[in-house]
């Protein structure tokens, strides 16, 4: 069998630029939720840790 002839098995190969765009969404919720936890910590016990 030659590579040439065949036709099944082919995969489509997302572009690398999306793979960095969820990377970079992904980071920003959770640095989001991460200064939205320490600001509500701050605002309610006034110290940026938990009770």
């Amino acid at each position: 069998m030659s590579p040439n002839g065949q036709t099944r098995g082919k995969k489509i190969k997302p572009s690398d630029n999306l793979y960095t765009v969820i990377l970079a969404v992904a980071f920003t919720a959770v640095l989001a939720t991460t200064v939205f936890v320490a600001v509500m910590c701050y605002l309610r016990y006034g110290t940026f840790t938990p009770p």
